[in-house]
């Protein structure tokens, strides 16, 4: 019986090593996705359950949507999950993306402090962007380019104050965590995704001030990073993810994640 020499074996083992490695990383996707998602605790409920029937690792890089769209752009990412229909399609439509889906929808909501020293409290965000202003009140922007800056923006020009946001308005270039622990510190106002909000701590005395105007309104769409642009993209692998969480399996398990029994997404694929 022959054994292989040293360096034969040597050799083996790279190749094992090597071929292990190649596995590996087959077996995980990357997706560029927003803060709001990731810090409101829906992958820690969400990712788990696709794993379980998938065999596939997501591995997160939350972003504003901004941001997200562009590392997907540099071909970064394999899959898209963000929060700014106008950019999403925008996307798509360069060749960037190959199909955008509907996947869930929350809503945004206006934090202040519970003594709204501003005045803002109410149903029409308009309104109170035009009070926050007219008052210069304490106000912290995202400034990041991500779905909730792109709303907030949305709002202001709504409001035809696109320039004039009174002294107190402030652009901290943050996710939306490190905004709301801006605001509790100043005790400012803040725009938030409902999500993030319910699952944030550090409330101190701030509070939701508006709410239920249908501008407020916030989808999420998913998709797959196009390969004719990045040939290294995991197309096949990246749309089992979008087809899975657009199945009734993924869009019951969206359904399934509550805080404090508050059901933080609500599911709706295809609508």
């Amino acid at each position: 019986m022959t054994f292989p020499s040293s360096i034969t074996r040597r050799a083996l083992v790279c190749a094992v090593l090597a071929s292990t490695s190649v596995w590996a990383q087959a077996q995980s996707i990357v997706m560029s996705s927003t803060t709001s998602t990731e810090q409101s605790g829906l992958f820690t409920h969400l990712l788990p359950a696709f794993k379980k029937v998938s065999g596939l690792d997501v591995k997160v890089v939350a972003l504003g949507t901004g941001q997200a769209l562009d590392m997907a752009r540099r071909g970064d990412a394999d899959v898209l999950f963000v929060h700014d229909k106008v950019a999403e399609d925008k996307f798509v439509a360069e060749g960037f993306g190959i199909q955008r889906f509907p996947v869930m929808y929350n809503d945004f909501v206006l934090i202040g402090p519970k003594s709204d020293p501003a005045g803002l409290k109410g149903h029409d965000i308009v309104a109170a962007l035009a009070k926050l202003s007219a008052g210069n009140a304490a106000f912290i922007s995202r400034g990041d380019k991500s779905g909730t800056h792109a709303a907030e923006l949305r709002f202001w020009k709504a409001a035809n104050l696109s320039d004039q946001k009174g002294s107190g308005y402030k652009e901290c270039g943050c996710g939306m965590g490190p905004a709301l622990n801006m605001a509790a510190s100043a005790g400012a106002y803040v725009m938030a995704d409902r999500a993030t909000w319910l699952n944030f701590k550090n409330r101190a005395d701030l509070a939701i001030l508006v709410e239920g105007d249908k501008r407020l309104f916030n989808q999420y769409g998913v998709m797959v990073v196009n390969p004719a642009k990045h040939a290294h993209v995991k197309q096949a692998d990246a749309q089992k993810f979008v087809d899975w969480i657009t199945s009734a399996a993924g869009q019951g398990v969206i359904a399934d994640y509550k805080i404090g029994g508050e059901q933080l997404f609500f599911p709706n694929a295809g609508k």
